[in-house]
């Protein structure tokens, strides 16, 4: 960008071809198998993930390879099975880079180096269920890399609801700014949450269910319609975009 600006200065583009340039720039390109968002961290505060699934391996390994040779940060991958981190592994040497593997998650991230930060906030993560649990990793990770501290508390359902309030009361004591929350079945816990705090919360439906509640559906109509207000609802088993919609609430404070 800075040799584009220093073009422009000196008159050797015009202002519509700089911004051409600019634009292009912005995208890193993979063999034409994919067009990378670079700067997309830049523009909303968190960087483009790698969506694992339904992949082909070779492609797959063709961006991370790419992607982490080329000058940028850290690398995510989401939706990534366990068989296919192991052959990653594998292919690219546990040596090259630093890899962590969130195996409940199944997310992935590759970094060159560590670098110790200060969290900058403080996120709460819920779950109705532990059968919800390996959705709220998923968010629990995003929100540590987007430079949050993730105060946790699992299986808390309004099955047993006494379990519940013990632990609103101790993420309201660390200060949390947002509060997500996953569950299934009837989808009840978000509601619930939202009636007790005055920071915002994220309901995540998940797919645990049966019946009428088999694949998430009903917890995410029953979120939809809380009458509890303060609630954003994610899609279906997506504690990335949960995890993403938290750092935004931090970001923007």
């Amino acid at each position: 960008m800075k040799d584009i600006l220093e073009r422009l200065v000196e008159g050797k583009v015009s202002i519509d071809e700089a911004e051409k340039l600019i634009n292009a720039n912005h995208i890193l390109e993979f063999d034409e198998v994919a067009k990378f968002d670079v700067k997309r961290k830049n523009r909303t505060g968190f960087p483009e993930a790698v969506f694992a699934q339904s992949k082909d391996y070779d492609d797959l390994l063709l961006i991370i390879r790419e992607y982490m040779n080329s000058d940028n940060d850290n690398l995510i991958i989401t939706r990534l099975s366990n068989e296919r981190y192991e052959n990653i592994l594998k292919d690219l040497g546990e040596d090259t880079f630093i890899y962590e593997y969130n195996k409940k998650a199944q997310i992935l991230i590759i970094r060159k180096e560590v670098i110790k930060r200060q969290p900058r906030a403080k996120i709460g993560i819920m779950t109705a269920g532990t059968s919800d649990i390996n959705v709220a990793e998923e968010a629990r990770v995003i929100v540590e890399e987007g430079g949050c501290e993730a105060i946790t508390a699992y299986d808390i359902g309004v099955a047993g609801i006494h379990r519940l309030f013990p632990q609103i009361a101790a993420m309201i004591e660390e200060d949390v700014r947002a509060i997500i929350v996953c569950a299934g079945m009837e989808g009840a816990l978000p509601s619930v949450v939202a009636g007790l705090v005055d920071v915002p919360v994220i309901g995540v439906p998940t797919s645990v269910g049966y019946g009428v509640g088999e694949g998430g559906r009903v917890a995410l109509d029953a979120m939809l319609q809380s009458c509890a207000p303060g609630i954003a609802v994610v899609n279906i088993d997506n504690g990335f975009g949960a995890g993403v919609f938290a750092l935004t609430i931090v970001n923007g404070d």
